[in-house]
Order: structure tokens, then C-alpha cells, then sequence
């Protein structure tokens, strides 16, 4: 068989489960043909199998493509074995009972097959096609319209969706944003809501560190300029770690939310009002640490049932830290303990490590999230003492709230108290700390909290006369100043227009809430005064817009819009301009 007559017949393969999966999962069938669906799996799944085994043979042994090959053989055939094993020790159900049971175990088997193929045909668009901003920004457009697409399919919803409320809830969700027009508990069903934690931890880790981790995983070749794209994505220094660390980001997030949804599960074991406890855990864990705020309760953490659990607001508010705080600062921090630990215990004849571990990045991360943190935390606990506090008897419970009120704001978007109903001070703070936003490198938005450091001390050098930003013995480069100031004029026109939009569109509405509104969307935070539902259309495509925008980075757009600029050998003579 010719080669690419088999990679066309692979691909009607994969065509085909994708669309008996969206048939099977969105759509509701009549009972006469559902006994049919374990038929058509074993058929498929047999087809697949089929298939790969031919293709396998086409390659040498030598190429790395027959592992891929060889994995996804494997997940065929234990899917299959597994399916024919649960319905044989079933046989004493009745027949049409004893068809359904092996219907979970083909879905998952083909939907992972299918994740697997879909990875390495991105990672194959990024070689072919390599221009890292655009490749950045199509990979989010194309994730937000297949989400719009299955949160409209009819087994999602409970009661239907249009397309802008799917294309908002899709891109919320990608943008691990958390505004909602729908209330997610009750308006989607429990697939519905899968779908949208899915779409959450796609959005969170970004496509590229997926199919990075897979090529890791099967040793895969990357060329160089893709390696390059990829270090400048996990802000790495080392070229040669780079898909080592793709793979260990995905590893670190998956670990952590899954300490996070045992947590979460022990806190709220005790609540009689939570239907599926596993469920609400893995959810919540996952929308915590990818800073998405998306809540499967009505009234997201105010709910009475909630607003007093304070170890559950602890855990979330552990998950939005480490979430938000950049994994490069993570790593960074465990390699200069691991040096410190090892240090410890070396000899004297041993020479110790003097390097720089702990790089600038991490300092002015680890600094400048701590004083937002407690300032945060300071204002709310005295400004909020006679109005969201006053619900909460005991120290800890008003401890608990305040720190809360500061830490979701930085991208996170759950809420223990009702926004519409605090003081307008504290909605100003929550609006700076929600501009603000997560760490570089992290899955919040905002325009990061380096950013903000590198404009203050900037601000300050020049106050004192200094033309250089010298901390410690380093000094911050001119290119990164520049690129600090450029991203929060861009993030400030941004909003502006977006609120004058909105005004336009609005006129009834209320300033300050619109403000508050076009904040948190470009932020990513989710945090809302409850206007968002009830926007009008031409509003929720203005938001939309903005939630892309603060996601993607507008500067990391007209970079690739643009393309680079080439170095210049020469300059002009300078000459000063008038500036107050």
C-alpha cells in the first residue's frame, strides 16, 4: 500500500472517531440504536489497530515514529481487551444493559488515542509553519471555537446555548478567565461542566507545552527554531532542557491538582448540600491552580455552604498562589534549595557550590507577590471590617476572608464575599491587583507582576537621576524596561477602549462597573459585580475580545504581525524631546 494512501485512510480513521465520539457524547440517541454503539467501537477500534500495524512496517527500526506508533497500538489493543473484559463479567445483566457497560471503556481509550494523534499533528504544523507568535495565537483561536462548537452540542446544556453565549463560555475557559453568562452548576450538565474544566487545563498549560510533553516523552526530534519557541515559553535558559521541562511543567500541574482535589475532597466531606464530592474536587482544584474561577456553585464560594468552610479557602488559595507564581520561579526555587540541602552534607575536601542559583527573576517574583499579598491583605481586613467581614464571628474566619480578597483577585476569580455589595475603596484595590495580575510564566493573566516591579524601579531610578536599574549586582536591561512599559500602555488603551465600548453599548449601566467588568476579563481574573450576564450581545463580543487579547498578550501578537525588526549597525544623533 502506498504511503500516502495509508496516511489518508489514517486520517478518515481519526475523522471518524472524532465524529462517532462528538455523535455519541453530544448527542442524545434512541434506545433501539444504542445497543449499536459497542459494535461500531470494536469495528473502529479493530480498523485503527489495523492500520498502525501497517504503518508501523513503513519505517525503519531506527525512527523514532515507530515508539508513537507502537504506544498507540497499545492503547488500542488494552482498550479492546479491557472493553471485551467488562462485558463478559457482565453477561448477567440484560443484553442491552450488558452493551453499555463497555461504552466508557472504548471513549476513553479513542479520546486519548485521539489527544495523542492531535498533539503530534499540531507538533508537525509547528515545523512546517514556524512563526511562534501567530502558531501562539492560532492554537488558542482554533482551541476557543472547537470548545464554542462542543458546549453547543444538546447533551452539554440543559437547556440549549447560543453561539455567542458557547463562543463566551469557550473563550472564559481557554482564557482561564472565569466570567460567565451562565451559571456553570446549573445550566450545563455534568458533561458540559467536563467540558469546561478540559477546555480550562488546555487553556492553563497552552498547547505547545502538550505536545512538548509528548515529544519528551517518546524522545521525538524538534527542530531547533522549535526548541527555540519553547524556550522562550517556559522562560528557560538552558536549550537543551527545554522539552524536559515542558514535560515536568505537566507533570508538576497534574500532581499538584491532584494533591489539590484530595484536599479540597477532605474539606468538604462534611457538606451534605455537595451532590458529587469527587467531582466538585477535581474541578475546583484544576480551575484554582490554572487561575480560572470557573465554580460549579451558583454563587461561587459565597454560597452560605461554602462561605465558612476556611480550610477549603485555604487550599484554593494555596492552588492560585502556586498556580499564579510562575513555574520557572518554582523550579528555580526547588534547584537552589536541592544546592542548599546538598551543601549541607558535602565534606570539607568537597568544593561547595557558589554558583547563582537563585536568579533576579525569582527574587523580583518572590517579592513583589508577598508585598501585594499583605498589602492586599492589610487593606481589606480594616477596610472591609464594618461590611463583608462582619459576617464572620471569629478572627480567623475574618483572617481568612481577607486573605482570600487578596489573593483571588490576582487572577483567580472566586469570590467569598458579593462584589456588587463592598466598599467602592476595596473595588478600586481589587481593580489594581487584578491589572496586576499572576507572575510571567505562570497560567494567570494580568500584566504580571514583573512587569509592574520593572516600571516602579524605573520610575524610581529616574526620580533619583539614575539612567541604569541596578539591583544587587545586576542590571535590568534597557530592552526589558522598554517592553514593561509598552505592555501596560497596551493593557491600559486596551481597557480604556473597551470601557468606552461598553459605555457606548450600555449606556444604563454604571461606570464603575463596567470598569470592574473590562478589569477582570483583561486580567483573566473572572472576579464580577454581577453585570456580566447581563450584557448585551454586542457587549459579550467586546469581552470576549478583551479576555483573547489580555490571554494571548497584544504585544506578543504584533510581534508576529510585524515580524522582527533587523538589527541596525548605525544610529542617528539623539536629540531631546520636551516630557513635563
Amino acid at each position: 500500500m502506498k504511503i500516502k494512501t495509508l496516511q489518508n485512510l489514517y486520517r478518515f480513521t481519526d475523522i471518524l472517531i472524532l465524529f462517532f465520539l462528538i455523535f455519541d457524547f453530544g448527542f442524545s440517541l434512541n434506545e433501539e440504536y444504542k445497543p449499536f454503539r459497542i459494535p461500531v467501537y470494536t469495528g473502529i477500534t479493530l480498523l485503527i489497530i489495523t492500520f498502525n500495524f501497517i504503518k508501523l512496517f513503513q519505517y525503519n527500526k531506527s525512527n523514532p515514529v515507530r515508539k508513537t506508533i507502537k504506544f498507540n497500538i497499545g492503547i488500542l489493543i488494552t482498550t479492546l481487551i479491557t472493553a471485551t473484559t467488562v462485558f463478559y463479567l457482565n453477561q448477567h445483566l440484560p443484553p442491552v444493559e450488558q452493551l453499555m457497560r463497555p461504552k466508557v471503556v472504548f471513549e476513553l481509550g479513542l479520546f486519548f488515542y485521539l489527544l495523542m494523534r492531535l498533539t503530534f499533528f499540531i507538533k508537525y504544523i509547528y515545523k512546517i509553519y514556524f512563526n511562534p507568535a501567530i502558531l501562539f495565537v492560532g492554537s488558542f483561536f482554533i482551541l476557543v471555537l472547537v470548545g464554542a462548537l462542543l458546549l453547543m452540542l444538546p447533551k452539554v446544556t440543559v437547556n440549549g446555548i447560543t453561539f455567542i453565549d458557547a463562543l463566551f463560555t469557550s473563550t472564559s475557559a481557554i482564557c482561564v478567565t472565569g466570567l460567565a453568562v451562565l451559571d456553570t452548576g446549573k445550566d450545563f450538565t455534568q458533561l458540559g461542566q467536563t467540558v469546561i474544566i478540559i477546555l480550562i487545563q488546555m487553556g492553563g498549560l497552552g498547547i505547545l507545552t502538550f505536545t512538548s510533553f509528548f515529544a519528551y516523552f517518546f524522545k521525538e526530534s524538534s527542530s531547533f527554531r522549535e526548541s527555540m519557541y519553547m524556550k522562550d515559553y517556559t522562560s528557560t535558559e538552558n536549550l537543551q532542557d527545554v522539552f524536559k521541562i515542558a514535560a515536568q511543567i505537566v507533570g508538576f500541574t497534574l500532581g499538584i491538582e491532584l494533591l489539590g482535589t484530595v484536599f479540597i475532597y477532605m474539606s468538604i466531606d462534611a457538606i451534605s448540600t455537595i451532590e458529587d464530592k469527587i467531582f466538585f474536587s477535581i474541578f475546583h482544584s484544576i480551575s484554582a491552580f490554572c487561575n480560572a474561577g470557573f465554580s460549579t456553585s451558583s454563587s461561587s464560594f459565597y454560597d452560605p455552604a461554602l462561605r465558612y468552610d476556611y480550610s477549603l479557602q485555604w487550599v484554593l488559595m494555596l492552588l492560585i498562589i502556586i498556580g499564579g507564581i510562575g513555574y520557572s520561579f518554582i523550579f528555580n526555587s526547588y534547584t537552589y534549595l536541592k544546592r542548599r540541602f546538598l551543601n549541607l552534607f558535602r565534606t570539607k575536601n568537597k568544593v561547595t557550590t557558589t554558583v547563582r542559583v537563585f536568579t533576579l527573576n525569582s527574587k523580583i517574583t518572590i517579592v513583589t507577590t508577598s508585598i501585594l499579598l499583605t498589602l492586599g491583605f492589610v487593606f481589606f481586613y480594616f477596610a472591609e471590617a464594618q461590611f463583608s467581614l462582619q459576617d464572620h464571628s471569629t478572627t480567623f474566619g475574618k483572617i481568612t476572608t481577607a486573605m482570600f480578597s487578596s489573593v483571588t483577585p490576582r487572577t483567580a476569580g472566586f469570590n467569598t464575599v458579593d462584589y456588587s455589595q463592598v466598599a467602592t475603596p476595596s473595588l478600586l484595590l481589587v481593580i489594581f491587583l487584578m491589572w496586576i495580575g499572576a507572575s510571567p510564566g505562570s497560567t494567570g493573566g494580568g500584566i504580571k507582576t514583573s512587569t509592574f516591579a520593572i516600571a516602579t524601579l524605573n520610575i524610581l531610578a529616574t526620580a533619583r537621576g539614575k539612567k541604569r536599574i541596578e539591583i544587587n549586582t545586576r542590571e535590568i536591561s534597557s530592552s526589558t524596561v522598554n517592553r514593561a512599559f509598552s505592555i501596560i500602555f497596551i493593557s491600559l488603551l486596551t481597557i480604556g477602549t473597551a470601557i468606552l465600548l461598553l459605555l457606548f453599548f450600555e449606556p444604563e449601566k454604571d461606570l464603575l462597573a463596567i470598569a470592574f467588568e473590562c478589569f477582570s476579563a483583561y486580567s483573566t481574573s473572572g472576579l464580577s459585580v454581577n453585570l456580566t450576564p447581563t450584557l448585551s450581545d454586542p457587549s459579550k463580543y467586546v469581552i470576549i475580545v478583551v479576555m483573547f487579547v489580555g490571554r494571548i498578550g497584544l504585544l506578543n501578537l504584533l510581534f508576529g504581525m510585524l515580524g522582527q525588526v533587523e538589527q541596525k549597525f548605525y544610529q542617528y544623533p539623539q536629540e531631546n524631546i520636551l516630557i513635563n
